[in-house]
């Protein structure tokens, strides 16, 4: 039990207390949500009508719940590429400083520190707010436009803008900082071997060099950003919902969970259901997704 030098007792040291957490907060709970999506379990967490596969069958045939899927794919579609982008662009410029670029990297890496909610209600009060006095609509009245319900216009749909904006302002710092530990990993040598054989800096060298040599990282990446935009839903809820309830649009997963298990009804037993069904469809994105982009495949 204790191993050679008391190497097993230092391990639980260091690790049980984490382990001990991450069981009861975690796996606990998972597993416990699992059990209650087969039963009935209206307003209770300790049901004892069994109901099989009555939750899932009812969930899959909810309209609601299959158009939050649809919210979500719409979301992922904006997000992932546009985060991407931004995050590469960020990374390769604060690559290339050559002075206070621990400052910059700070100051691009900062938002990620910030609350989703706090930066939903700023987003909402301030800088999206729908009447003359936010910020946006003060920008387009200096350019002679008339000021927009941002949140509440469906047609067109102005408030993916805000989704997608509050959402690129506070991960895209993290994201940098991880494609810029990918960019120190490559060999200067590859750039001294590109010059001599004549290869043009800029869009030649980063075509056939950087971006090839970042491969592992862009990988990890689009996927951590694949499984982040299935779990929105602080600036979903934060931004959209009012003293009336929530809008039928924009209205991903974990929101119509949200409502189905915490909402008037209080159907745990429904909400488990669609938790289990949300989870199941993350871990098949992310294995299909790793096994196309060879996560984890030896390089050549």
């Amino acid at each position: 039990m204790r191993g050679p030098q008391n190497r097993y007792v230092w391990f639980w040291v260091f690790v049980g207390l984490f382990a001990i957490g991450l069981a009861l907060f975690t796996y606990v709970p998972l597993a416990w949500s699992v059990w209650l999506s087969f039963y009935d379990a209206h307003n209770t967490v300790t049901p004892t009508e069994f109901v099989g596969l009555d939750n899932y069958t009812e969930i899959l045939s909810d309209p609601s719940f299959t158009s939050s899927l649809t919210t979500f794919a719409v979301f992922s579609l904006f997000i992932v590429p546009a985060t991407y982008a931004l995050s590469l662009s960020l990374a390769l410029m604060v690559h290339r400083l050559r002075f206070a670029q621990a400052f910059f990297r700070s100051v691009f890496f900062l938002p990620t520190a910030c609350s989703y909610v706090v930066a939903a209600i700023i987003w909402k009060l301030s800088v999206f707010n729908g009447v003359r006095y936010g910020l946006a609509n003060t920008v387009l009245d200096w350019f002679g436009g008339s000021g927009i319900a941002w949140l509440s216009t469906t047609r067109p749909p102005w408030y993916w803008l805000v989704i997608v904006t509050v959402r690129l302002w506070l991960q895209a710092g993290f994201y940098m900082v991880i494609l810029l530990a990918g960019l120190q990993r490559i060999p200067p040598a590859l750039y001294e071997a590109a010059a001599v054989d004549g290869a043009r800096p800029g869009w030649q060298v980063f075509r056939h060099i950087t971006f090839p040599q970042l491969r592992a990282t862009s990988v990890a990446v689009v996927l951590l950003l694949v499984v982040n935009a299935f779990q929105a839903f602080d600036e979903f809820y934060n931004l959209l919902s009012t003293s009336g309830g929530y809008p039928p649009y924009a209205r991903p997963p974990l929101v119509y969970l949200y409502y189905a298990a915490l909402g008037q009804g209080q159907n745990l037993g429904l909400g488990s259901a669609g938790a289990v069904i949300l989870a199941l469809i993350i871990a098949v994105v992310t294995v299909v997704q790793a096994r196309w982009f060879g996560l984890g495949r030896r390089e050549d």
